[in-house]
């Protein structure tokens, strides 16, 4: 592949990251500097439609601002923007018993609270960022604290009066999820790499994840990751066993190419090519074009009613895991996924008149909802493609192995 190719995209990549995305979210209502905190509900130009906040995106918002100025420098605006959400996660969204808020008020008062551990999860990546941008060392402790207890939740869920089920099953049929270990090993690969000295420890951890999705999750015999199995790895026949998110499935494996590299094991990356393969065919709608949202391991109907829908985090996460698999193999099928998925991405979700991304599509490419945040969607997925892509393209331009990516 020709170096320049690669430097272009390169080039690309970084002008949508600094020209397009974040000048988009600056401009925005996102950052309530009365409160604190963002405000990721916003039109397609930009203006608040909803002010209430979204406490995934407060954590990662805070990752956003802060992985910029640990990318790319210190910008004061940057910083000033990660200040605004680390005082406003730590003031108002972790309640009494250590466990987090889904959804509070503008002004931080608590509206929602949710069984599953994600809230939790950003909270422990943007501090452990910010701690890095920052050196504040007291926002690593409050990560690393946060972490153990997710820790404890998924070794131990009768500990948590939530229950960190997919949808609150009884004991009638218990289940496990897909996505406790995947935003597990998430955390523990980036808290390897803001605190050095325990690597060795999470490292074990993140080994430990691993082997709690390839063991129960992985199926080569049905060719992909359930989303929702039984305790022991059992295939429950419900619309919701025999569900896969392919884009779910994408991200999780560009998760386990990184901890493949990190820790040399070749058999764990070729299960992580294996899932990235197997979710390309299962999620690529070949009347279309892009990645349907939802898929039925058997092709019996998907009780989900957006199943068929294109979102935009789904194109972001594939964009990633080709670029990656191609930078590991240099087997040119991914390259042209790659291309291919670039193409559909910027040709449909690019809003070239207020910039940033739509988030939602029909699954004939037309706009579905003009908003350009929600309770859902915010600056992480896209920034952080744009910036992965970047790193991995800038390492294939310079003729370097392939490392750990953000």
């Amino acid at each position: 592949m020709d170096k320049q190719n690669f430097a272009s995209y390169r080039q690309f990549y970084h002008n949508q990251l600094m020209d397009d995305c974040i000048p988009f979210w600056m401009k925005s209502d996102l950052l309530d500097k009365e409160n604190g905190g963002y405000i990721t509900s916003v039109d397609r130009e930009g203006k608040s439609y909803n002010n209430d906040k979204s406490v995934w995106f407060q954590g990662r918002c805070l990752w956003t601002f802060s992985a910029l100025c640990n990318r790319y420098g210190k910008k004061q605006e940057w910083l000033d923007a990660a200040e605004l959400g680390t005082q406003f996660l730590n003031k108002y969204c972790i309640d009494t018993d250590g466990r987090m808020f889904f959804t509070v008020t503008k002004e931080g008062k608590p509206l929602r609270k949710r069984r599953y551990m994600y809230s939790e999860s950003f909270y422990v990546v943007s501090m452990a960022e910010y701690a890095i941008a920052t050196g504040d060392k007291e926002a690593l402790k409050k990560a690393e604290d946060c972490f153990e207890l997710m820790l404890r939740l998924f070794r131990n869920p009768e500990s948590d009066p939530y229950k960190i089920t997919p949808k609150g099953y009884s004991e009638t049929r218990s289940d496990r999820a897909s996505a406790v270990p995947m935003v597990l090993v998430s955390a523990s690969q980036l808290l390897r790499r803001c605190d050095p000295e325990k690597a060795e420890y999470y490292t074990s951890v993140a080994n430990e994840m691993v082997d709690a999705i390839i063991n129960y999750h992985y199926k080569p015999e049905l060719k992909c990751v359930l989303e929702c199995v039984g305790p022991k790895g059992e295939f429950i026949d419900t619309p919701a066993g025999r569900t896969i998110n392919p884009g779910h499935s994408i991200e999780n494996s560009w998760f386990l190419m990184n901890q493949a590299i990190y820790t040399k094991n070749d058999d764990l990356l070729k299960k992580a090519l294996n899932i990235l393969d197997w979710s390309l065919e299962l999620g690529w709608d070949k009347q279309f074009g892009g990645f349907i949202y939802f898929t039925d391991v058997q092709g019996r109907p998907c009780e989900q009613l957006e199943w068929d829908m294109k979102l935009w985090w789904v194109h972001n996460e594939v964009l990633i895991a080709t670029l990656l698999a191609y930078g590991i193999t240099k087997d040119k099928k991914y390259w042209d996924w790659f291309e291919k998925v670039h193409f559909y991405s910027f040709g449909h979700f690019a809003d070239k008149e207020y910039g940033e991304w739509y988030g939602y599509l029909h699954r004939d490419g037309t706009v579905s909802h003009t908003q350009k945040g929600s309770m859902w969607k915010g600056p992480f997925h896209h920034p952080r493609c744009l910036m992965n892509c970047e790193m991995i393209l800038s390492w294939l331009e310079n003729g370097n192995e392939m490392g750990i990516i953000l």
